[in-house]
């Protein structure tokens, strides 16, 4: 018997006085199908303004445990139906911010092995897609995260793996696995089925510099069959131990950017998989991160994996309430 990947599901609910929460019947559905625990979180993150205290006729301290204690009831209030159906499922809410770190904060005190998250809505004409917490969230954590983007329940769902076993964009050697083992597990416990897509095609930037060199037509096309062949291998070598139909998978001569969403359209796909790797300073500003490009264009939902020895990087310690100063106005 295969062991189970998922134990502990952690779901970062953003508004605990929701009527509904598609968020946490979708999450209820994995932890259904993996036999795993449920944890509601509500990182509290509303500012504190020291002015309000400055008399001393009320604490602080005491309008915080009396804020958490109203959220840890209306946690409660979402948590008692899924109880009531035999799921087990516990509360938790903590004074913290940012919101992303206080997640993976909680996430790593409860030994959590999936985030579940719905993308938040980002401004249009935006810089990057994502909005930042959904950003940070899927750069910083270590365990997988599950970006909801269709409230649709799971019903024998196509997950789509995204694969680069020729590592052309520097990811480790091992991530591909990883992808396609947790696309298995994933498919498996829905009772779906899995797909591997390889998008193999040429930058501009490398067509370019392909025709800099002079090269002709005839061996440009003879150097991208030579390239799809090799792709195919690469991407085959992955698969005998998750026997794979040839039918699943696809290898694609375009970019990943285009070819992940449109393949994820054509099959109808429930979940994309994707392996990421974090990056900083301005080559992370450069280059990006092709999970953060398409999720724009996909609309299904993404689970993001990370290496194996991808490490924690990220304040441990709970920061507590985020405490202001009301400034005055200037006066000219």
């Amino acid at each position: 018997m295969a062991i189970n990947p998922i134990r502990r599901i952690l779901v970062a609910i953003k508004d605990p006085a929701a009527k509904a929460s598609p968020t946490l019947a979708k999450s209820a559905q994995l932890a259904r199908a993996f036999n795993a625990e449920l944890e509601l979180f509500h990182a509290i993150d509303m500012p504190m303004y020291r002015d309000v205290y400055a008399s001393g006729d009320r604490q602080i301290g005491d309008d915080e445990q009396s804020i958490r204690a109203n959220y840890l009831q209306a946690l409660d209030t979402m948590a008692a139906p899924l109880r009531r159906s035999g799921l087990r499922a516990s509360v938790a809410a903590e004074w913290d911010f940012p919101p992303y770190e206080a997640i993976l904060r909680q996430a790593k005190r409860s030994r959590t092995d999936l985030i579940v998250t719905a993308v938040h809505p980002s401004a249009r004409h935006a810089l990057w897609p994502l909005h930042p917490t959904d950003w940070e969230l899927l750069r910083l954590s270590p365990m997988p995260v599950l970006l909801l983007k269709s409230w649709r329940a799971y019903r024998e769902p196509v997950v789509l793996a995204a694969l680069d076993p020729t590592h052309a964009r520097a990811k480790p050697a091992d991530l591909d696995h990883l992808v396609l083992q947790l696309g298995a597990d994933f498919s498996r416990a829905l009772g779906g089925s899995l797909h591997a897509v390889h998008a193999y095609g040429a930058s501009p930037a490398a067509m370019l510099s392909a025709l800099a060199r002079g090269l002709g037509t005839a061996q440009r096309l003879k150097a991208r069959a030579g390239s799809a062949r090799a792709a195919a291998t690469e991407t085959l070598r992955l698969l005998p131990g998750l026997a794979l139909p040839q039918s699943r998978l696809h290898v694609i001569d375009r970019l990943p950017v285009d070819a992940i969403a449109d393949t994820a359209r054509e099959l109808g796909a429930a979940i994309v998989v994707m392996g990421a790797v974090s990056r900083s300073g301005l080559k992370r500003l450069i280059i990006g991160n092709t999970a953060e490009r398409v999720i724009d264009d996909l609309g299904c939902d993404i689970l993001v994996v990370k290496p194996q020895d991808f490490g924690i990087r990220f304040p441990r310690h709970t920061r507590g309430a985020h405490l202001r100063v009301i400034t005055p106005p200037i006066l000219y």
